[in-house]
């Protein structure tokens, strides 16, 4: 197993020169790549209640950690996954990115920023189908996970623990098949609508 991460080796998908040089390090294939980056909250700025409450370097941070930081892992997924079996590239998303599943309003730049990565996540998984005919490309919203990130929310909706929602994820990736590439998915498997 191959692991990245900010505070292990410097891999900080808001440096897309350090992201590049320790991707491009990488040789491959992987079977399976998982990316599981991502934030609510960067440098204090909180979920906004309302569009009244945008700030513009809140939502280019969020941009750059959730929507740009992925499509750099993603750009380099023809050359680290296999060409003759299968394989996953799985990003986390989170179903507020879900446009048509958007009934509250509220939670601007985090949500554009989910919605532009299943985006991204989609437009790479038809790019990859060409080349790379048995790999699956897909977002998965993992639910609310006990986690620091998810603290301050967690009395609004049922949370698991990480090592449950890694399982969960485990379990819809092994269910995966070519033919569900590109999609947008829930812990337990359904399908979330952009």
């Amino acid at each position: 197993m191959t692991g990245l991460s900010r505070s292990g080796n410097g891999f900080d998908l808001t440096r897309p020169d350090l992201a590049d040089g320790l991707l491009s390090a990488l040789s491959g294939p992987f079977d399976l790549i998982v990316v599981a980056s991502g934030a609510l909250e960067i440098d204090g700025a909180v979920p906004e209640k309302s569009m009244r409450t945008v700030s513009a370097q809140a939502m280019m941070d969020q941009f750059a950690l959730n929507a740009v930081g992925p499509a750099l892992v993603l750009k380099h997924a023809q050359r680290l996954l296999p060409r003759n079996r299968p394989a996953v590239i799985a990003i986390l998303s989170a179903r507020v990115g879900s446009i048509g599943d958007n009934r509250l309003g509220g939670w601007v730049s985090y949500r554009a920023a989910k919605a532009a990565v299943n985006q991204i996540v989609h437009t790479a998984a038809i790019e990859l189908a060409r080349t790379h005919k048995q790999a699956v490309c897909v977002a998965l919203h993992p639910g609310t996970v006990k986690t620091a990130f998810t603290e301050k929310y967690l009395n609004r909706h049922p949370a698991v623990s990480p090592d449950e929602a890694a399982d969960n994820l485990l379990s819809v990736i092994r269910g995966l098949t070519p033919e569900d590439t590109g999609g947008f998915y829930d812990w337990a498997g359904r399908s979330i609508p952009w």
